[in-house]
């Protein structure tokens, strides 16, 4: 499994969402301020501070945790790609809202004073991620080391489990109100999964942060890469597929990159591509669909 095109290609707002990371977790650590990052329930029902919980969503509170979180916030750019840049920032936001609602409620509800302080980051948003990576994203290579069964997707949830242990308690309740919150997402609670944005609002992202380098500009037939597609998998097909030509062009090389980077094997996205005369959408669908039987 592999990150698909080099950088943020077709991934704007994860773009931005990696820069405000590291650029707060740099700024408030040069400072010596990291602390001030995090919030406590004290600071939210007593002291009223609210803005601390959205500071605390764009900065990590140690290098550590920037490292393993940005390298996931990386990754993780493969589901703007799938689904789209507007329903991608309708996801970030409601995994962001509902992952606090849920800390603040379970500050309130435990009381612990082992959690004075919840630790900061986008762990909402991060984990939230993990739902779909785990019912979604299909293994592409699996080994074994010392007897023991591994995958490509392995490496992620290692990654996943140093982040979620990084703090201990402090860490752990944001990781999982971070799951809880994806859980709802999947589930389609109140129908946020067809929310949409006007494309204005997606679009500003592309404005306000810059090209990626190392790659080429997506062609026509890439360049909306399923953000009319339902979100993390098409779980229906909507008709027949027409048999491929056989004048037909070799797909693109940045179509079959976008497949591979969800999962897929090159090989197949290829011949999905060409099936599908080179739409992505259905293209994906058909992969998506060969898995099932």
């Amino acid at each position: 499994m592999n990150g698909g095109p080099s950088g943020f290609n077709n991934a704007p707002v994860t773009r931005t969402i990696v820069i405000a990371s590291a650029l707060f977790t740099i700024i408030f650590g040069i400072q010596g301020r990291s602390r001030n990052l995090g919030w406590s329930y004290q600071d939210i029902f007593k002291k009223l501070q609210i803005w601390k919980l959205i500071v605390s969503v764009f900065g990590f509170s140690s290098t550590p945790e920037l490292v393993f979180g940005i390298y996931l916030l990386y990754y993780f750019r493969v589901f703007e790609r799938q689904i789209g840049s507007n329903k991608y920032t309708v996801f970030i936001l409601f995994s962001i809202t509902i992952s606090l609602l849920l800390e603040v409620l379970a500050l309130w509800l435990l009381k612990d004073p082992s959690l004075n302080i919840l630790t900061s980051g986008p762990y909402g948003l991060i984990f939230s991620s993990f739902v779909p990576f785990f019912f979604d994203i299909p293994v592409s290579t699996r080994f074994r080391v010392f007897g023991l069964n591994f995958s490509d997707k392995t490496f992620i949830y290692l990654a996943g489990l140093q982040l979620f242990l990084s703090s201990w308690k402090r860490s752990m309740l944001p990781g999982i109100c971070g799951i809880l919150a994806g859980s709802l997402y999947r589930l389609n609670v109140l129908r946020v999964r067809r929310i949409k944005f006007p494309e204005f609002i997606a679009s500003f992202f592309s404005r306000l942060s810059w090209p990626s380098m190392g790659s080429t500009s997506p062609t026509g037939s890439s360049r909306n890469l399923l953000g009319n597609a339902p979100p993390y998998a098409v779980r229906q097909m909507e008709g027949n597929y027409p048999a491929p030509l056989s004048s037909m062009m070799e797909p693109p090389e940045d179509a079959i990159a976008t497949l591979v980077s969800m999962g897929f094997d090159r090989n197949s996205a290829r011949q999905a591509l060409i099936r599908s005369r080179n739409d992505i959408n259905a293209a994906t669908n058909i992969l998506l669909e060969s898995q099932t039987h």
